[in-house]
């Protein structure tokens, strides 16, 4: 007989803590700078005068606080935040956050990697420059590839830089005709996106009702002589793993078609699928997910791209080779589509991601793709079975891969409560919202969780357990489930229509400025 699983208690802090610009006080300051020595001063001169042409028309409108009030304010505002220190990351859906060592984060303030300054000469950075070539290897055995850079700072920004050499390939063989691109519906969106920024024409190819993925024939028959490329993301975001790829990408190269390979979510593939034997041209992982960096795109993030032979010449500078005896990096390419990011882009991601690999091995990375799998295997199951008004859509009887797109379509049915409000309900057991999908919701009432390799069978045990406590929740008591969160830190958020209609954009602002700007805050 099971054991019944204790649901903890919890209840965080509250603070309610305003942002730190509404904690000004006028002439307040954590801190007094002395001014420069008189010798000092002398030997610099007119420091403000030779930059007069670039120093702002005013000041900064940066927050006036104390030292006191500001280690407050921060030390505030950590207690109210969900972590996945302190809580279960299974919420969040193809963003694959997994456990990161806590020595890869004591090596990144090692000052031989945080004191580098990309300016200083090659030769008294080997060490780095050493790391960023030997994963180098690592990925090009991981995704069968030939080359890699690591310079686009987060997975969109490596398709786009993967659209600019597809762009690069065809204007090199004068190929002014390749003006479409190909993708799939449950493909990451940016896959279209980034494209479409380039000027390409999209087409999106819809999911068959049976599998869950494209069709093949009518895939066949949005090929032509205009298309540029295929991105497509696998296994696409309802976790469906598309066993037909090699054709896919067969039928894309008889038409002079690039093959790109959206790998951003490749947990349950390491060591068992590789890109280049499927086909592809190019691809990319994101080292911010897979990798073990924790997860932010544009701060920590790396969007590694891989390519062919055929692809090398065109890459972004710089590269980083090795002559060998020493590590330096080659700007002399002529070819190259140019810079996308300067220096060495996110060096951390790259380091953690060396260290990560190097401290599981390859048999390691296998075992944590075959364990991401059987994870998530368990836990769509166990949902299915154990948490009333879930149900699946698209591929009945296909198994899913890392994560698996679910619908809380039958709850919503039955109670008028969905996934918004179960969300509003999760953070109360001290677990962060479900993420859903990415719009347009094609599935109603989405939920996407992803065990990944991190959790056991405990952890996702209780996971469902919660789930299931809330979707009886939603029948038995559903005035608190309307009314919640009620034990987390903040209160019930405004819901904002995902779309991008002037009544919702009427409702946002994305810095102070703009919000004292549009709501009259000071």
């Amino acid at each position: 007989m099971a054991k019944e699983i204790e649901i903890r208690e919890f209840h965080q802090a509250r603070w309610n803590e305003p942002i730190v610009l509404e904690l000004t006080v006028p002439g307040e300051r954590g801190i007094l700078v002395a001014k420069a020595e008189q010798e000092v001063a002398e030997a610099a001169g007119d420091v403000l005068g030779e930059i007069a042409g670039v120093r702002r028309k005013k000041r900064p409108a940066l927050p006036q606080v104390s030292q006191p009030r500001l280690v407050r304010h921060y030390s505030r505002v950590t207690q109210e935040m969900m972590g996945s220190d302190n809580t279960l990351g299974i919420s969040q859906g193809t963003c694959t956050l997994k456990y990161n060592p806590k020595v890869q984060e004591h090596m990144m303030r090692h000052p031989g990697l945080m004191d580098v300054h990309p300016l200083q000469d090659t030769d008294t950075m080997q060490g780095i420059l050493e790391i960023y070539y030997k994963t180098e290897q690592i990925m090009k055995e991981l995704a069968g590839m030939e080359r890699f850079s690591f310079l686009p700072v987060a997975g969109g920004h490596a398709i786009y830089t993967n659209a600019q050499l597809v762009r690069k390939y065809h204007e090199s063989k004068g190929n002014t005709h390749k003006t479409e691109i190909v993708t799939t519906l449950h493909s990451h969106p940016v896959d279209a996106a980034a494209s479409s920024t380039l000027g390409y024409k999209i087409i999106t190819l819809m999911p068959d009702e049976k599998t869950g993925l494209p069709n093949f024939e009518e895939y066949k028959a949005a090929l032509s002589e205009k298309t540029a490329a295929i991105f497509i993301t696998n296994p696409e975001d309802t976790g469906i793993f598309n066993d037909r790829i090699h054709e896919f990408t067969e039928a894309a190269h008889q038409v002079d078609a690039v093959c790109v390979y959206d790998q951003a979510n490749a947990n349950a593939l390491l060591g068992v699928a590789r890109a280049g034997e499927a086909g592809f041209d190019l691809m990319h992982f994101n080292l911010h997910k897979t990798f073990s960096s924790p997860h932010g795109s544009d701060g920590p993030g790396c969007g590694a791209i891989g390519c062919t032979g055929a692809f090398e010449a065109f890459l972004p500078k710089p590269t980083v080779e090795f002559d060998g005896s020493k590590y330096y990096l080659d700007y002399d390419r002529k070819d190259s589509i140019g810079y996308v990011k300067l220096f060495l882009g996110n060096a951390t991601a790259v380091t953690r991601a060396y260290m990560w690999c190097m401290s599981l091995g390859w048999e390691g990375m296998r075992q944590a793709a075959v364990i991401s799998v059987l994870n998530n295997q368990y836990m769509t199951k166990k949902i299915l079975e154990k948490v009333p008004g879930v149900s699946l859509h698209y591929g009945k009887g296909e198994r899913r891969m890392e994560q698996t797109r679910l619908s809380f379509d039958k709850l919503f049915e039955e109670t008028g409560l969905g996934i918004v409000d179960v969300n509003h309900r999760l953070v109360d057991y001290g677990i962060s919202e479900l993420w859903m999908s990415h719009h347009p919701f094609t599935v109603p009432e989405p939920f996407t969780p992803e065990p990944c390799e991190s959790y056991n069978k405990d952890d996702i045990d209780y996971y469902v357990e919660v789930l299931r406590r809330i979707a009886v929740e939603c029948r038995e008591d559903p005035e608190t489930i309307r009314t919640a969160p009620h034990k987390c830190a903040r209160h019930r958020p405004i819901d904002i229509p995902a779309d991008s209609t002037e009544e919702s954009f009427g409702k946002l602002a994305t810095t102070w400025r703009a919000y004292v700007k549009r709501f009259g805050k000071s």
